[in-house]
């Protein structure tokens, strides 16, 4: 009988440790900062490194969530830098999250090398292309889903249209999406100018040298015209939904990024919040945004999406 108690006692321990201990099933979940800088921090602190709650390749998706989410950050950002908000967002949902660090130049050291996305976006496609497939090995599933932000909504879509990422696609959800090109600066115009002039190459050799992937990101670029050829930017069997903001100071005019199609949901945040004055940025951190992605990756438990004062630039929630 004393027996039988202490290895009663000894199991209830255990498993009250187990269930304690991180990845347990009564962890703690982890904090959500609205707050688009906040992972600047992190980076300073880890260089290459990646946020608590992602990149853990021994996840496994649950009934409920049977897809991980694959985050996929814009220009100048990487990993961490991109995604403070989404990271335990999506893990205190239940999902397997990963997210790469694509378009680094070769051979930068850090701080250099915290800064992604600047590498012609056809060949951060490959890459993607590369750690969706580690991704579905590790974990067993059959699909993922995309979420995207700045030229995150742009690249991914090479992936899916010409690397055959439909197959292993099933919902792509873009923040502050750029399917006509980010028009910016008059970055339009610039590059009809150059294609008028014969100066493409000096583009690549000068500001080239510091951001190839901005130049294949302006309305009128052979990139953005191979991407909407054929009909428009979206591929047979994917689920897309973009989230764009009235603001958008890089996407000109905003409506860029809203391209219908078929199997295609276009939300304008400030149709459903007048008071979310979320920009380019802060659309990454806003929980009012962040209601529409989660909606988007789990439709047949839509939820309402809050409304409340977001300041621009951080995304924080205002009062």
């Amino acid at each position: 009988m004393r027996r039988s108690v202490v290895v009663v006692m000894v199991s209830a321990v255990l498993t009250a440790v187990a269930l304690a201990a991180p990845g347990g099933a009564a962890a703690d979940p982890l904090p959500v900062p609205h707050n688009f800088f906040a992972g600047a921090a992190a980076e300073t602190a880890d260089p290459g490194g990646s946020l608590p709650g992602s990149n853990d390749w021994s996840c496994t998706p649950t009934a409920e969530h049977p897809r991980p989410v694959i985050l996929v950050h814009g220009t100048g950002a990487n990993r961490q830098t991109n995604w403070a908000t989404y990271v335990p967002l999506l893990k205190n949902e239940g999902y397997c999250v990963f997210a790469p660090t694509y378009g680094v130049v070769p051979g930068s050291q850090w701080p250099r090398s915290a800064f992604g996305g600047l590498t012609p976006p056809a060949d951060s496609a490959h890459e993607l292309s590369a750690f969706v497939d580690q991704v579905l090995a590790a974990t067993g599933a059959e699909k993922v889903d995309i979420v995207g932000h700045s030229q995150g909504t742009l690249m991914p879509g090479y992936y899916v249209r010409f690397l055959g990422g439909a197959d292993k696609v099933e919902n792509y959800v873009s923040l502050a999406p750029l399917w006509l090109g980010a028009g910016a600066f008059r970055s339009g115009e610039i590059t009809e100018f150059a294609r008028q002039f014969g100066l493409r190459p000096l583009q690549e050799q000068t500001f080239g040298q510091l951001c190839a992937a901005c130049l294949d990101m302006a309305p009128g670029t052979d990139f953005v015209d191979a991407m909407n050829a054929a009909g428009g930017p979206y591929a047979p069997g994917v689920h897309y939904t973009n989230i764009a903001t009235r603001y958008d100071e890089l996407v000109v005019p905003y409506t860029n990024g809203l391209v219908p199609g078929p199997d295609t949901v276009n939300v304008v945040v400030q149709d459903g919040c007048p008071q979310d004055l979320s920009e380019h940025l802060a659309i990454a951190a806003s929980p009012v945004a962040a209601g529409y992605v989660l909606n988007a990756l789990d439709p047949e438990h839509p939820r309402p999406v809050p409304c409340l004062p977001i300041a621009p630039l951080t995304g924080t929630p205002l009062g």
